[in-house]
């Protein structure tokens, strides 16, 4: 649930975002970037294809709706959801924290 406060006559009010995926704001969308390729990160495929490369490895154990990825060398687990089209901001930050100075987001108008 994401959108503005509004505050009128006295009443304040939450004005929802028709938008549920969080992914796109105001006309903008974020990106995720490989940082060493300047590559946006535009599928699963490819974004496996680069976790795979630092070290994360898939994860089956979870939850069926999500794809999952885990480290060996630490307790860190990077959980997506099933559907691209749902991969929005909150799932990117999470990627960049995991892998400091690797992944950046963007806004892409």
């Amino acid at each position: 649930m994401s959108g503005v406060w509004i505050f009128n006559n006295g009443v304040i009010r939450l004005v929802e975002n028709s938008n549920q995926s969080g992914g796109v704001t105001h006309g903008r969308r974020n990106v995720l970037v490989y940082l060493p390729t300047g590559e946006v990160v535009s599928s699963y495929s490819s974004l496996e294809q680069i976790l795979m490369s630092l070290g994360w490895e898939r994860y089956f154990n979870g939850d069926p709706n999500l794809i999952q990825y885990h480290k060996r060398s630490s307790i860190d687990l990077i959980s997506l959801p099933r559907d691209f089209s749902k991969f929005n901001s909150v799932y990117m930050y999470d990627i960049v924290i995991k892998n400091p100075n690797i992944f950046h987001v963007r806004d892409f108008h």
